[in-house]
């Protein structure tokens, strides 16, 4: 474990029921490429299985499943903690679930599926290795409720994080901070959402408008989009063509 990475947001896995389509889409929408790597003892279902790293600049920062091994599709993050098995217990106490017990993957870390005390999925995780966060892939995380709230102590008490009003950003929106840095934002959104509580990921593109075409032409869903002029980024609320729901983001 790297100590700079604690409480940090290390990794995303997509639980996907159309690999191939989803490995298709993403790299026609962000220029990903991939790297198939085989587990003799893979951690989603056991036995020996191939499984897709995405890569982006010779940097891997995601892994794609297929969704038939797990019972959740869509986006996950993983928070970077010092003990997976004692931040599960807490997690418990704190009105969370533990969805997939802590697990093995050989030669990376050890892992564990949670859900906080809205339903929203994320993952914890321990890393065995000395690679830093991947910083190309992803741009800031999104906490989307359509209540508008966010279970505040379950995060500061799993990672030490804080919740804290923006400025520059409608009441709806929030910051989620760690030593100082914006990890990711809380808002809520009725008119899009149907889910309770969910972690989105931002992907990082260099054109939004081609982002967009390229959504579209594969049959994914432009949601909303929006023009953030202060902090010079502009980004869309999507669906990819499986149903994943993430944030396209032009920095």
């Amino acid at each position: 474990m790297v100590k700079e990475k604690l409480g940090r947001i290390v990794w995303h896995d997509l639980f996907t029921p159309e690999e191939d389509a989803s490995r298709s889409f993403y790299r026609s929408l962000a220029g990903w490429t991939y790297s198939i790597e085989h587990a003799t003892d893979f951690a989603w279902g056991g036995g020996s299985k191939d499984f897709t790293l995405a890569i982006l600049d010779g940097e891997a920062g995601a892994g794609i499943v297929s969704q038939n091994l797990v019972r959740f599709e869509g986006w996950i993050p993983y928070i970077e903690v010092e003990d997976v098995d004692q931040t599960a217990k807490l997690a418990k106490s704190l009105g969370g679930a533990v969805i997939k017990p802590p697990f093995e993957v050989p030669g990376v870390g050890r892992n564990c599926l949670l859900s906080d005390p809205l339903g929203a999925y994320l993952g914890i995780s321990v890393s065995r290795h000395d690679f830093p966060v991947p910083m190309r892939q992803f741009a800031l995380e999104h906490y989307l409720t359509r209540s508008g709230d966010i279970p505040a102590q379950f995060y500061r008490e799993l990672f030490g994080w804080c919740i804290s009003s923006i400025d520059d950003a409608s009441s709806s929106q929030r910051a989620i901070r760690f030593e100082g840095d914006v990890l990711a934002k809380c808002t809520s959104d009725r008119s899009v959402f149907s889910g309770i509580a969910a972690w989105i990921p931002g992907i990082r593109v260099s054109s939004l408008e081609q982002a967009l075409k390229s959504v579209r032409r594969c049959e994914g869903l432009v949601l909303t989009r929006h023009q953030h002029t202060q902090n010079t980024y502009a980004s869309a609320l999507v669906h990819d063509p499986m149903g994943a729901l993430f944030n396209v983001v032009q920095i």
